[in-house]
């Protein structure tokens, strides 16, 4: 019933010596192998810590560098938008005084003397019209012109204010005949003074023969003239209005009618750019 198994070779000397000798390397030799590996991954560790620490020491430093120059840049933006702002106002200042500057010069360039009118309608004055009276027509007496009809305003739109009349002139006299009065209205609407299209006549009738003033002779009565009668002249009023020509381009006309000292600023307005010759 019992079976006994007895190797009686591990009981020989030369049979343990061999078996001691196979398993002894699993003990002592294996432990310093076991080692490399820990000490492999101690040093990547540590190496890997100091690349990150490494790394973020270098990017603390650009931060500083960064933030120091955007110190430098915001100081220096600052000055830039001083320096903008006084650019503006410069330019705000030279673009006032360029506009004040135009704006006297346009007075000066829209002036035309009443004395250089007044040669230029009386040089243009045939013999035979003798001119009476010259006035310019205050805004209540400026006849309305009919021939443009002015739009009619928008329904609750306030009332724009008239505008100021430009220069209208009304020349009385008297010429001796009808065809003297014409003469002189195509005259004056050759001149550079007047505006053709608003150069024409708003009378002319034939009036009454006239006697002759009293003549005394050596100290005596005058002489009868109740039988003596001069022709009757014809009574006329023409009515215009002032050119708007720049006085620049009347320079030679302004000249001729004695107008220097006009002509004399506004060549010395041309020759330093103001007004354009």
């Amino acid at each position: 019933m019992y079976g006994l198994d007895i190797n009686f070779l591990k009981e020989r000397p030369e049979y343990r010596s061999q078996t001691v000798d196979r398993r002894r390397p699993r003990g002592g030799a294996a432990a310093p192998e076991s080692r490399q590996p820990l000490i492999l991954g101690l040093l990547t560790g540590l190496v890997l810590v100091g690349l990150s620490a490494g790394a973020w020491l270098f990017l603390q430093s650009q931060n500083a560098a960064l933030r120091d120059r955007q110190a430098q840049l915001d100081a220096r933006l600052g000055t830039l938008k001083a320096e903008q702002a006084k650019l503006t106002q410069i330019t705000n200042q030279t673009k006032q005084i360029k506009e004040e500057t135009a704006a006297l010069a346009g007075v000066f360039n829209t002036i035309k003397p009443w004395s250089a009118t007044f040669n230029d309608i009386s040089s243009r004055t045939p013999p035979k019209v003798r001119i009476v009276q010259i006035r310019e027509l205050p805004p209540n007496e400026v006849p309305v012109d009919r021939s443009s009809p002015s739009p009619s305003p928008s329904p609750g739109a306030a009332a724009a204010p008239a505008p100021p009349p430009s220069g209208v002139i009304q020349i009385s006299g008297t010429a001796t005949s009808f065809n003297d009065v014409n003469d002189f209205l195509l005259v004056l609407q050759k001149s550079k003074f007047l505006k053709p299209e608003k150069t024409r006549i708003v009378k002319a009738e034939l009036g009454q023969p006239r006697s002759p003033q009293p003549i005394q002779v050596g100290g005596g009565a005058p002489a009868a003239r109740d039988k003596i009668k001069l022709p009757a002249e014809v009574e006329f009023t023409i009515q215009t209005v002032l050119n708007d020509v720049p006085a620049s381009e009347l320079l030679q006309e302004l000249e001729s009618k004695k107008a220097t000292g006009l002509v004399t600023r506004i060549e010395a307005l041309q020759q330093k750019g103001v007004v354009k010759p």
